[in-house]
């Protein structure tokens, strides 16, 4: 059986390899989840989708939201209404969803309402390293936090029947390597129970003027000193205190494995205490205090921020003042942790001997590097954002020359998406990216300060996720942008889930198509045009007129993903046919590798050459070639 089949037939006791975050969402199945709410978003996005393949067989309800804070949205509105619900997001998400989450804490829970922050250190898929559990913190909403894809599921399912127990939201809070990695996880029971949600009108819970928020926030932190005196005893907080140990280490979430790691490396096993916090927040303070009566120096590790560290000081105050406490002194503040940093750390606490030989490995490193082929990130062969963006960047450049003073260039204002790889050589056709939508809202500010052709580019899913009101407001104050919407159909990045302009839902029903044009003229816009970006030539002309045009203008640049168009050929049994590269007419410009910078095209010495294996066979290259050398190979 595949993964999907053991997560809907397997038996209470089955052993199956899980990635993280399909033992997370399993762990929502076994906390009696039916209510499932997300946006994609790398290391997130493979819980909805799981959850997604087995909705319809344990009767859940699974949505792709337009954006995150209507993900949480929908999950609060369904644990209102009592059924247990969750909404899973990246940590930048937890962002968007800021302004419900924070007043969330202040309702309370009736239904078990969980939501998942993936946050991301070393920022592999983000804009940013970002600890969630100071907006958690902030929110006064507990934060769980698991070690391993068993704890992560079963913490989940636990985490639905605290909620429900205490009436009060949680964060899970799995980082990128919890998210990511597989094991062996054993399988509980699946609940049969189904509820029916009640709308209760209650004002007293669902009205936020100042008089409710001033009741509800006695209610709830009168909650919070209930968890925060429940995480002592819970199984996710474990101290190993030895008696005659005078040093101890705290291992927060997934740290706890390097620490333990660390521990066997340094051959340090008997000779310290070792504390593992699960709840980050509240802290187990009981077992903290307990384990600095007895030792006189403490390590905690955690990833990113010195959150635990800061209430293990604080507590050290109460009672050990002479305890000497270790943490970001020792153990990187930027980064993922890994078992080499957290022994070197270690190793210095506590002045042992390091048992391996790093200097001989970095050295082995080093003398590797040159060895090892490049591998930038690129976009994929026969990616029409390729054809876009040489469009959107060779005719800007050209609107420039002849239209605004001398010396201007154009202003690339990018987003957050597959395009956004635009920005490195040789394509260099985006400047910025800060934030989903943020294109459009810079671009509103770069209109009223820069003479300068100034070009939004935004995906389809960014655009319907958080670059609307952006667009209203430059037709509200007659920002003369020109906005590109990438529309390849599909949520590429993360992993090709639909969204509202793909006209399919997270189950693969068929749905209602939000037209992405349609909007920019419903905002209005008076200049909106599609076009097809792998025709270059008309692609070319609608952006000079775009551009050219008074006041706010939407191109919409429409094409499926290379890979789902390759997939789709693959599937009707489509020849593919690749280019080459006449020898005889080629004349060496290197148009088609800089700035157009397909990596199917490839330069030795000097000559130019097409792969025929990475080739797409959509010939947009052919179109950018001023000398007509690149032709099909039936042809």
């Amino acid at each position: 059986m595949g993964v999907i089949d053991f997560l809907m037939k397997g038996a209470p006791g089955d052993r199956v390899l899980l990635m993280g975050n399909e033992a997370i969402a399993r762990g929502a199945v076994e906390g009696g989840v039916q209510v499932a709410a997300a946006y994609p978003g790398t290391p997130s996005s493979e819980i909805l989708d799981t959850l997604a393949e087995v909705a319809d067989h344990f009767g859940i309800y699974v949505e792709w939201s337009a954006n995150e804070k209507v993900a949480f949205e929908v999950a609060l509105a369904a644990s209102y209404c009592g059924l247990r619900a969750m909404a899973s997001m990246k940590h930048v998400g937890v962002n968007v969803a800021h302004d419900p989450f924070m007043t969330s804490a202040h309702i309370g829970a009736k239904g078990g309402l969980v939501l998942v922050s993936c946050d991301d250190p070393y920022a592999w898929s983000s804009q940013n390293e970002q600890d969630n559990r100071f907006i958690a913190r902030q929110a006064y909403v507990p934060v769980f936090e698991p070690c391993d894809p068993q704890e992560a599921k079963d913490m989940t399912a636990k985490c639905f029947e605290l909620s429900e127990e205490f009436h009060h939201p949680i964060m899970l809070r799995p980082t990128t390597r919890v998210c990511h990695a597989r094991a062996d996880v054993v399988l509980g029971e699946v609940p049969k129970e189904k509820r029916k949600g009640v709308y209760e009108g209650r004002p007293d819970l669902l009205m936020y003027d100042a008089r409710g928020a001033r009741i509800n926030r006695v209610r709830m932190l009168q909650r919070f000193e209930k968890i925060r005196e429940a995480v002592n005893e819970l199984p996710y907080n474990r101290l190993e205190l030895l008696d005659d140990a005078k040093f101890g280490v705290i291992g927060c979430g997934l740290s706890y494995n390097y620490v333990k790691e660390a521990i066997r490396w340094l051959k340090l096993d008997g000779k310290l205490s070792l504390l593992k916090i699960g709840t980050t927040y509240p802290v187990p303070e009981k077992l903290i205090a307990e384990l600095l009566h007895s030792v006189n120096e403490v390590l905690v590790v955690e990833e990113l921020e010195p959150f635990v560290e800061l209430y293990v000081n604080a507590i050290a105050k109460d009672v050990n003042p002479s305890v000497k406490v270790h943490g970001k002194d020792l153990i990187p503040l930027i980064g993922e942790l890994s078992t080499r940093k957290v022994t070197e750390g270690l190793a210095k606490a506590t002045g042992s001997k390091l048992f391996l030989d790093y200097s001989s490995l970095d050295k082995f490193c080093e003398e590797s590097k040159p060895l090892l082929p490049m591998r930038p990130p690129v976009l994929c062969p026969g990616c029409p954002h390729r054809a876009s963006l040489y469009a959107i960047k060779v005719t800007a450049k050209k609107v420039a020359a002849t239209d605004y003073a001398e010396g201007v260039k154009p202003i690339f204002s990018g987003d957050i998406g597959c395009y956004g790889l635009g920005y490195l050589p040789p394509i260099e056709a985006i400047d910025s990216a800060i934030c989903m939508g943020g294109s459009i809202g810079l671009a509103n500010g770069y209109a009223h300060v820069v003479q300068a052709p100034i070009i939004s580019i935004i995906g389809d899913s960014t655009f319907l996720h958080a670059g609307i009101p952006a667009l209203i407001n430059a037709v509200y104050n007659n920002a003369r942008i020109m906005v590109a919407v990438l529309d390849n159909d599909t949520t590429a990045m993360t992993g090709f889930q639909p969204h509202p302009g793909s006209g399919l839902t997270a189950t693969g029903l068929k749905t209602t198509r939000v037209i992405i044009e349609d909007v920019a003229r419903g905002c209005g816009v008076k200049f909106v045009e599609v076009v097809d970006p792998n025709n270059i030539k008309e692609a070319r002309k609608v952006v000079e007129k775009a551009l050219k045009h008074e006041g706010p203008s939407v191109v919409v640049f429409r094409r499926k993903c290379g890979l789902l168009e390759l997939r789709d050929k693959r599937k009707k049994g489509e020849k593919i046919i690749p280019f080459y590269i006449d020898s005889e007419k080629c004349e060496g410009c290197g148009i088609c590798i800089n700035p157009f910078g397909c990596p199917a095209i490839i330069k030795r010495d000097k000559s130019f050459f097409i792969d025929s294996i990475l080739c797409s066979g959509c010939g947009v290259c052919s179109q950018v070639c001023p000398y007509q050398a690149i032709v099909r190979q039936q042809e």
